[in-house]
């Protein structure tokens, strides 16, 4: 029965989340807060594995979340499910390309898509901000605004965007490595 769930979650996200993988991200925390498979925590954790390994962020998320939730066959049912709607479209807009490729509803469908997606993928962003950069549950225990903030984060995305204005042409792979090793590095150091 999971398997089934985990299909029908995944593909009701690969239905709706149009703008990438990103745009997955309002339907992941809203299957977290209502399945209990996995936290806000997770999906930050998804976010990072996701990024920094090949391949669509939206697939590789949904992998990560199947195979936490129902193991290596919950992985392939949940990708499944999430690449099944993508399939299916792009096959009935093959069947009737020519039809579709001048079609004035269809682009100004997509022109009304644009803002849905845009808005999607923000609020995605600032809840990866939320989770990656503040502590409520701490601040909620000492109320000291000190405790509100990771501040080793916040220095550590402050230096990463620095470090892409001031060297542009450097490919986002070596800064998303250098963020791991970083990473890697204070929880072995244990910062």
């Amino acid at each position: 029965m999971i398997y089934l769930r985990l299909f029908f979650e995944f593909f009701k996200t690969g239905l709706f989340s149009v703008g990438g993988g990103l745009a997955t991200l309002p339907f992941l925390y809203e299957m977290s807060d209502k399945t209990h498979w996995f936290t806000h925590a997770d999906i930050a954790d998804m976010i990072a594995v996701s990024e920094s390994t090949p391949g669509a962020i939206g697939i590789n998320m949904s992998t990560f979340a199947g195979f936490k939730t129902g193991g290596v066959p919950g992985g392939f049912v949940a990708t499944f499910g999430l690449a099944a709607p993508s399939l299916i479209i792009i096959l009935i807009i093959a069947s009737f390309l020519e039809k579709f490729r001048n079609s004035r509803t269809v682009n100004d469908a997509f022109y009304g898509l644009r803002p849905a997606s845009i808005a999607m993928i923000t609020a995605a962003g600032l809840n990866v901000a939320k989770v990656a950069l503040v502590n409520l549950e701490a601040f909620a225990a000492t109320h000291a605004v000190t405790d509100l903030f990771l501040w080793k984060a916040i220095v550590l995305a402050v230096l990463l965007f620095a470090g892409q204005r001031l060297f542009p042409k450097v490919h986002p792979v070596l800064f998303i490595a250098a963020s791991a090793a970083v990473g890697v590095v204070f929880r072995f150091a244990g910062v």
